[in-house]
């Protein structure tokens, strides 16, 4: 190897001849690049002293080894998990993680993105309100500071979107209960707080009009982010009026699901798939206590894993490229569903 050394990823793509973002992309990612291309980086790593730091762009734009992370509802056990895990691979990768929750107001959600800006950090990994989000605001963020979406999805916002496939998580929960049972009606709030409730219905549908299936969609009243209340109230009088129009229930997420089981515990109404049982129980999200409800609950699992680890790598491959993607990215994970107790 001939010693030439290189102080950054600019100069090194300059003398080989190929664009920044290409060099950038291969270090994340060698097979998202075309084979001749690779061939030739490849080649001129064998030939020069270069290897990329992940904080060179960091200092260059004089910004901290922050990483931010902002989620609607830091309560909510599925954020404060995922937030989990996003903190401790910002923690491995050698930054320092802060972490903010806009408790479901828009005006917070707003100041959160205003001081995170005046703190320079090297990127952001944001949870956005989603419909009740100022589109407009987060445009602007976007646009100063590195910032890649997760879990809601806000369409043309952003570099990049990393999220769940609510179409898979439907599709699997609908399949096995309308195999095993009575077809299922979905048990959902008139005015939800994620969007992904809307796409989950919008899934269901479709999923029931190809199965030649009638489809039944409950409805119940309740704003914010107690779901589990809202769930709760809204199964006593669905269950108090006998106007469930089938024995077998889908939830939007596990959290109404936790609050449609309490009901069910309070009126004496058995749940499960065994023998003896009045109603089946099923949902999404596999919500940390799941397993742990009576019965155990149902559901299609979101893959935590690969959403935390892709939603950082992308957002470091962004940090690299200077702030700026090629296009923007949109991936989502397939959920897996998880057999309990409850259906």
């Amino acid at each position: 190897m001939r010693y030439n050394k290189i102080k950054n990823m600019a100069e090194f793509a300059a003398l080989i001849g190929v664009s920044r973002p290409t060099v950038s992309k291969y270090f994340n990612d060698p097979e998202s690049v075309r084979p001749s291309t690779r061939d030739r980086i490849e080649a001129a790593l064998k030939e020069y002293d270069y290897r990329p730091n992940i904080y060179a762009i960091n200092q260059n734009r004089r910004l901290t080894k922050t990483i931010g992370i902002v989620v609607p509802y830091l309560a909510d056990p599925f954020f404060a998990e995922i937030a989990r895990m996003l903190e401790r691979r910002c923690i491995a990768a050698g930054f320092t993680p802060s972490l903010f929750s806009s408790h479901g107001e828009q005006a917070l959600e707003n100041t959160i993105l205003d001081n995170l800006r005046s703190l320079k950090p090297a990127g952001v990994l944001l949870a956005p309100l989603g419909r009740t989000s100022d589109r407009k605001h987060i445009e602007a963020f976007c646009h100063d500071v590195p910032t890649i979406l997760f879990d809601s999805n806000i369409e043309g916002v952003g570099a990049a979107f990393v999220g769940s496939d609510n179409f898979s998580f439907v599709s699997q929960t609908v399949e096995y209960l309308s195999r095993t049972g009575n077809v299922p009606c979905f048990f959902e709030m008139k005015d939800p707080a994620n969007p992904n409730a809307n796409k989950r219905r919008l899934a269901y549908l479709e999923i029931m009009n190809r199965l030649n299936l009638e489809p039944h969609i409950i409805k119940i009243d309740g704003k914010g982010w107690s779901f589990e209340e809202i769930g709760r109230q809204g199964a006593l009088k669905i269950l108090q009026e006998k106007a469930l129009p089938t024995n077998t229930v889908l939830c939007s997420n596990d959290r109404l699901a936790i609050g449609f089981l309490s009901a069910c515990h309070e009126l004496g109404i058995s749940v499960g798939r065994d023998e003896g049982c009045s109603i089946r129980v099923a949902s999404h999200d596999d919500h940390p206590y799941a397993r742990y409800t009576c019965p155990s609950l149902t559901t299609a699992a979101h893959d935590y894993e690969s959403v935390s680890d892709y939603a950082l790598s992308t957002l470091f491959q962004l940090i690299e490229s200077g702030g700026r993607l090629e296009k923007r990215q949109e991936t989502v994970f397939a959920a897996r569903l998880i057999m309990r107790d409850s259906a």
